[in-house]
């Protein structure tokens, strides 16, 4: 049985991941021409195409992102192993760690009792930031935040890019009578976060022409956005992480098929002037090795 080069692997997760080559480099700490390398090289070991041309740049075949999809879960499942036969039981003290309530409530809280299985003697602490990219708070160990990823006082490794996209609840859709336009959107409410921004980018990119956003309910927490899609209070933009299991579970419907490539995404932040502690470093780890398991293949 041949199994592919493991670098080479990685380098098709990362690509399909990040959708760019530069940002597969930047990961993985090597040039964009080794990736570019590692990804040719993969396939002629496979003997299929992964890569076909999209403009000006490169993206994967359908072939290539089933492909990817399971690389990613077979890369997820040696990662698990490390972590769970490495230290089991050994790791003591207690962490606290920040995170962003949607992340916090849609993704962290799904999957939490599995680090806890893994680490039984960590003591953790979950709390949630007045502001998504708050890197500073007193007493933190290590926080998700969401950003731009420029904290320069700290130790930045990314989880997650963010696509955004309209999310509303079924019956909502029902009652309007189904969303054909995107100016459509404007006979319903529209739910902000902090904000106009993410409407007016997405509306723009739609080509709706002076997008009036001004109207709606403005929230300060993503919770309060969702918890009013899903109760059929309006349409929000909502992300493809956090909104990931409520669309799946068909709690809220995309009634569009366009996607906006978000400037912000999540990271891993830790203050560079604290001691290492092998349990925020067990923590880290096991947070990247789950949402491998558990992330989709990016649109790219």
């Amino acid at each position: 049985m041949r199994v592919p080069s493991t670098q080479a692997l990685r380098a098709l997760e990362a690509f399909a991941r990040h959708g760019t080559v530069w940002q597969a480099a930047a990961e993985l700490n090597i040039t964009r021409s080794a990736v570019s390398h590692q990804l040719r090289f993969l396939e002629q070991d496979l003997g299929f195409a992964l890569l076909q041309r999209a403009g000006k740049g490169v993206s994967l075949t359908p072939q290539g992102k089933r492909y990817a999809a399971d690389v990613r879960t077979a890369l997820a499942l040696l990662a698990d192993a490390a972590v769970q036969y490495g230290d089991r039981g050994l790791l003591q003290g207690a962490i606290t760690i920040s995170s962003t309530p949607g992340f916090a409530t849609f993704w962290l809280c799904t999957h939490i009792a599995e680090f806890r299985q893994l680490h039984p003697g960590v003591t953790l602490r979950i709390v949630t930031p007045p502001r998504l990219e708050d890197v500073d708070a007193p007493g933190v160990d290590a926080f998700i935040a969401y950003g731009d990823g420029d904290w320069p006082r700290h130790s930045v490794e990314l989880l997650s890019v963010v696509d955004f996209m309209p999310v509303c609840s079924p019956v909502l859709l029902n009652q309007l009578g189904g969303l054909s336009e995107p100016v459509d959107v404007f006979r319903t409410v529209l739910l902000h976060l902090d904000g106009l921004g993410d409407w007016f980018t997405w509306l723009s990119a739609a080509g709706v022409v002076a997008p009036r956003t001004d109207q709606g309910v403005v929230f300060s927490d993503m919770n309060l956005v969702l918890a009013a899609a899903l109760a059929g209070q309006g349409i929000a933009i909502g992300d493809n992480f956090v909104c990931r299991q409520a669309v799946e579970t068909g709690r809220l419907v995309v009634p569009f098929d366009l996607t906006i490539r978000a400037s912000r995404a999540y990271y891993f932040v830790t203050p560079r002037d604290r001691p290492g502690n092998p349990a925020i470093q067990a923590f880290a780890d096991w947070l990247k090795s789950r949402l491998v398991q558990t992330a989709p293949v990016m649109r790219i």
